[in-house]
């Protein structure tokens, strides 16, 4: 079973991703913050992680930098999911490592058709 790490700090939202992502076949863990979700991911990287970009502590593009610097760091699929939609944040999600960008608020439909184009389904 495919792992999946919901990184927001947001309760509710990691409710419902925890939600939709069980029905898609997941196994979920989660975090209120990029620090948190970054010590989950030294003790056991997993397959993807949906990562919120505001958050307190440590925000989804520092987590990304962090993660990214991991041994084995390069392997987990990031999709950013964030109320931030211009251009300019999305090629910074981009460039600094993550695979896909969804916008808030999301569906079942939407992570569904994400987590395909990424392989993860």
């Amino acid at each position: 079973m495919r792992s999946c790490l919901i990184v927001d700090d947001s309760k509710v939202i990691r409710m419902v991703a925890k939600k939709i992502l069980t029905e898609l076949g997941f196994r979920t863990e989660e975090a209120e913050d990029g620090k948190i979700a970054l010590a989950l991911c030294v003790k056991n990287l997993p397959d993807a992680i949906l990562l919120d970009w505001n958050m307190p502590n440590m925000n989804g593009l520092e987590f990304l930098h962090e993660l990214r610097r991991l041994p084995g760091g390069d392997g987990p699929i990031v999709v950013f999911c964030t109320t931030e939609n211009d251009i300019e944040h999305i090629q910074e999600a981009i460039t600094a490592g993550a695979n896909e960008y969804i916008m808030k608020p999301f569906d079942s439909e939407i992570l569904q058709a994400k987590f395909s184009q990424v392989g993860l389904l």
